[in-house]
């Protein structure tokens, strides 16, 4: 689970979201197939598999979830699934960010804010593995990690002007404010993905960025939406070694109060994660 999780269950995108509230939450998730609706034939009961809820829809805190085919890949032979499941809404969000809206190549310069959160942490590690030079804002608590991912340069963003970081090819922003701080910083020719809103001004700071992105063809925006490919994409990425996942705590379904309690109070490294196993044991 990430800050998203959070905003979506305080009702903060209540005009974004399908379903009345209270609603269940959870997006993505990992484990093995038990039963094939009508008509499924890539799967078999008993795989190994992780995948997405469908598009703005929720409810992957169970122990059973009922997903079109479309919506799974293999989960990765070289992680545990309860790893495996920190990965797909966060590792998708990064592919996409980088390769479809960016287009980051090698080389380039790519400054991360919020590098040690769920998407952050990964965008690093791909940013990296795709030969970018990469630049990592983080807290203070978090540069070892951002250091250990990849980064090339760690900075706290506590202390770090954006006038005193020079210029940058692509900018992936998980932050949501100073956005003119931070456009200015582009090179020419230079890329922002906007992936995050200002959370004390959900509403306004959404309808700003829509606003910038119609007139500013440097910004890239997007809801994650993965295709059946970009999901087993990312099983190839990491099975190559390219991204691995960050789990700050796992946590059973019983303590699901306090991972929102820390999701709000920021800070937390890559994602927490839920086992449904631990609430049986």
């Amino acid at each position: 689970m990430d800050a998203s999780e959070a905003v979506i269950r305080a009702g903060k995108l209540r005009g974004f979201v399908r379903g009345r509230f209270p609603r269940r939450l959870g997006s993505d998730f990992a484990g093995h197939v038990v039963a094939l609706g009508p008509g499924v034939h890539a799967w078999s009961v008993g795989d190994d598999v992780w995948g997405l809820m469908p598009h703005y829809a929720f409810g992957a805190l169970a122990d059973y979830v009922v997903v079109p085919g479309q919506r799974l890949a293999r989960a990765p032979e070289n992680l545990s699934l309860l790893d495996a499941a920190a990965l797909p809404v966060s590792g998708t969000t990064a592919l996409t960010a980088l390769t479809d809206k960016a287009g980051l190549k090698s080389g380039e310069r790519l400054l991360v804010r919020g590098a040690s959160g769920a998407v952050g942490s990964l965008v690093v590690q791909l940013g990296k593995a795709f030969g970018a030079h990469v630049t990592g804002l983080a807290g203070a608590a978090n540069l070892d990690l951002v250091t250990e991912l990849g980064a090339d340069v760690a900075l706290d963003y506590r202390t770090t002007r954006p006038e005193e970081l020079g210029s940058f090819d692509v900018i992936v922003d998980l932050v949501g404010t100073h956005i003119s701080a931070y456009l200015a910083r582009l090179t020419r020719g230079g890329r922002m993905v906007a992936l995050a809103f200002d959370q004390d001004r959900i509403l306004t700071s959404m309808a700003t960025l829509i606003l910038r992105f119609a007139v500013d063809r440097r910004i890239k925006v997007f809801s994650n939406n993965p295709s059946p490919e970009r999901i087993a994409g990312l099983t190839t990425a990491v099975e190559a070694g390219s991204i691995r996942p960050v789990i700050d705590t796992v946590f059973p379904l019983t303590g699901i109060a306090e991972v929102h309690r820390r999701l709000e109070a920021g800070g937390v490294r890559g994602k927490h994660v839920i086992d449904m196993r631990l609430d049986r044991a």
